[in-house]
């Protein structure tokens, strides 16, 4: 990575939906930025361009566990 910028604690940016952590800005070339998980490639990040927000918040929100009981929230 040829270079990156943190994202301020003042703006609001969901965590990473697989490992939870705060997203970085990435420099991918020169005027292209992408939206990233600092800990691994693998993770979501958004397509090279403008820094987009609210690309990473919209596919990175919390995955839910699966213990839940759908038939007691449709109870009649």
């Amino acid at each position: 990575m040829r270079g990156f910028l943190t994202i301020p604690r003042t703006m609001y940016v969901t965590g990473c939906s697989q490992c939870g952590a705060r997203p970085i800005i990435a420099l991918i070339k020169v005027g292209e930025y992408t939206v990233k998980c600092p800990i691994s490639d693998s993770h979501y990040h958004t397509e090279p361009g403008l820094i987009d927000l609210d690309d990473w918040n919209r596919h990175n929100q919390p995955q839910t566990r699966g213990d839940y009981n759908v038939s007691s929230v449709f109870a009649v």
